[in-house]
């Protein structure tokens, strides 16, 4: 394409590539996996018998992977927030229908979707959760939705994206692994589900970048060192519980990192793995700023693993209202 490519001609541009890689990375819904075949059904014989075992199983969970539970059941539940926002961005038509970046949109809102259903289900069937708070963190999430400083620019949106994607299937999957370990094998088996949901969104979104690096290579590098300045903040820097002024997000990541669900080195590892997969260091046609931009993004992982070492994480016996004591 000519130089002074605009946003909105890259995103016309790529439209056929974004309808061929959401073929690869969308499950048909046919084939998909539901809520409902992974927890009792209501108007089964056995119904009372298999929540009996959920909440069995539930009383093996640790409070920090309860809290952490919750978290990213609020993260995920505050999805019409995320769906409205993607919508917002340059070259983005939401009245075209048939626009096959709306459809992506569509499509990847239809499978997330299922994440907040499913866990939503499981929270309120293992009996140790004060519903009515945690539905109110929601509501709270939703209401007050979230600034993640990318504006209306698909560039910056879709690191943004890749990386978030990246960090919710590394929480699910630990928080898998961490379940199986305490026999929550129900638990284990829909945060695994969850967990590769996210790893296929997440190819999706690198390979948009990718192909986006293929053409406005400048401009893309300039986004990339922008989101990495200002830092990714999770959806759910907002969250806050019923009644309580506290830094509910706060608390909520030094569980995770407590646990080592999610932690600083996870970021650093994103990050490096962003940089081998978008092949930084190969990216030709740079300008001058965009040369200083590759630079600063080469040199950021050992400059925050610095940081990270000298981190200290609170060992706090913070206590969160939506867990019933």
């Amino acid at each position: 394409m000519q130089k002074n490519t605009t946003r909105e001609e890259v995103m016309v541009h790529l439209a056929a590539d974004v309808e061929e890689i959401a073929k690869q990375m969308l499950i048909p819904i046919e084939t998909n996996w539901q809520p409902s075949e992974l927890l009792p059904d209501s108007a089964s014989e056995t119904f009372f018998e298999e929540v009996k075992d959920i909440q069995q199983q539930a009383e093996n969970l640790s409070y920090d992977l309860l809290a952490i539970l919750v978290g990213d059941t609020i993260t995920e539940e505050a999805l019409p927030t995320y769906e409205s926002w993607l919508f917002g961005l340059k070259g983005l038509n939401h009245l075209d229908h048939e626009n096959p970046w709306i459809k992506w949109v569509r499509g990847w809102t239809s499978e997330e979707n299922r994440h907040g259903d499913i866990l939503n289900r499981y929270l309120y069937l293992c009996g140790r959760i004060d519903m009515g708070k945690f539905e109110a963190s929601t509501q709270y999430l939703i209401a007050e939705g979230f600034d993640i400083q990318t504006g209306d620019d698909p560039y910056k949106n879709f690191v943004y994206t890749s990386f978030q994607e990246m960090a919710t299937n590394i929480s699910h999957r630990r928080v898998a692994s961490l379940a199986k370990q305490s026999d929550n094998l129900i638990l284990s088996k829909i945060c695994g589900l969850v967990a590769a949901d996210e790893a296929r969104h997440a190819k999706a979104y690198k390979k948009f970048i990718e192909k986006i690096f293929a053409i406005d290579p400048n401009e893309m590098m300039l986004s990339f060192e922008d989101m990495m300045r200002k830092k990714i903040v999770m959806p759910a820097h907002y969250l806050r519980e019923l009644g309580v002024p506290t830094n509910t997000f706060s608390n909520f990541s030094d569980a995770a990192q407590r646990l080592g669900v999610y932690t600083s080195v996870d970021y650093i590892n994103i990050l490096e793995t962003l940089i081998e997969d978008w092949k930084i260091t190969a990216i030709t046609g740079l300008k001058d700023d965009g040369e200083k931009a590759r630079d600063y993004i080469m040199k950021l992982p050992q400059r925050l693993m610095r940081i990270a070492e000298r981190m200290r994480i609170p060992d706090t016996d913070f206590k969160f209202n939506w867990i019933k004591s």
